[in-house]
């Protein structure tokens, strides 16, 4: 059975679902490597234009599963032992904010360490209210994994994040929503539907280029100067009015009708 579901809905939806319910979808290696195999395969599709990532069942996804790092071993290996693939190998969550699609986190239920980070690398969370979320690691004798020290502050603030971080108690719903972790809070019943909805919309009425420049403009922007950004969406904005998209977008304004965008352009 896979461990990460794909499927394409209407009108250019791609829907990637944590597949171990059982285990409340807890992270393994393989379920790494078909959600990036999944994630790949919507980036190529261009009649994908979001891709939504949700968990099966109960749980959105638990973390690393447990068995997997029972079996992390302490001290060195041998050098001439054989490695074994672990859940530290592999492609890592900060990959989701360099592809050009917008992705959104439909966190269903609880979204604790690698779970969370997962959830807090998507472009946008929409929350269930009876979802949970635990940084988790301080728990675990580990630490700030995968990036989380790097996207969390940027999200809550440094104040939030270290709390969050040292303690790794339960945050519920209400309080991700109040510090910014979640776009969105819905009833767990209507997260699916407000999730697609919103996907939906974009899919049909948004530029798929105006979305990939704006996506990477929002994570490159980060580090650099208020002149140095502005001088650099000057230049993206010349590049803009050259691509269909411009032309479709005011002419389908003027005439007061759907637009018509073209795929995401490679390359972009």
């Amino acid at each position: 059975m896979s461990e990460c579901l794909y499927e394409v809905v209407d009108p250019g939806v791609a829907v990637i679902t944590f597949n171990r319910p059982e285990r409340l979808n807890a992270w393994t290696g393989r379920m790494g490597d078909e959600y990036f195999s999944n994630i790949d395969r919507a980036v190529a599709d261009p009649a994908v234009r979001v891709i939504v990532v949700t968990g099966a069942g109960k749980g959105f996804c638990a973390g690393a599963d447990m068995g997997t790092l029972q079996a992390i071993p302490t001290e060195a290996p041998p050098k001439d032992a054989k490695e074994e693939r672990s859940i530290v190998d592999g492609r890592t969550q900060d990959e989701i904010t360099r592809i050009p699609k917008p992705v959104i986190a439909a966190v269903n239920g609880a979204a604790a360490g690698l779970g969370l980070v997962q959830a807090l690398m998507c472009d946008m969370r929409f929350a269930a209210d009876s979802a949970k979320f635990t940084v988790a690691f301080s728990k675990r004798g580990l630490i700030g994994e995968y990036g989380i020290s790097w996207v969390l502050p940027r999200l809550v603030g440094h104040a939030n994040a270290v709390d969050l971080m040292f303690s790794s108690r339960v945050v519920m719903a209400d309080e991700a929503l109040a510090m910014g972790m979640v776009n969105k809070v819905v009833p767990a019943a209507q997260l699916m539907d407000v999730v697609m909805a919103y996907a939906a919309d974009l899919a049909m009425n948004v530029s798929p280029a105006s979305m990939a420049v704006m996506k990477r403009q929002v994570y490159g922007d980060y580090d650099r100067s208020v002149s140095d950004s502005t001088m650099e969406a000057l230049r993206l904005m010349r590049e803009s009015f050259g691509r269909p998209d411009f032309k479709e977008g005011v002419q389908s304004f003027l005439q007061k009708r759907q637009a018509a965008f073209p795929p995401v352009p490679p390359g972009i």
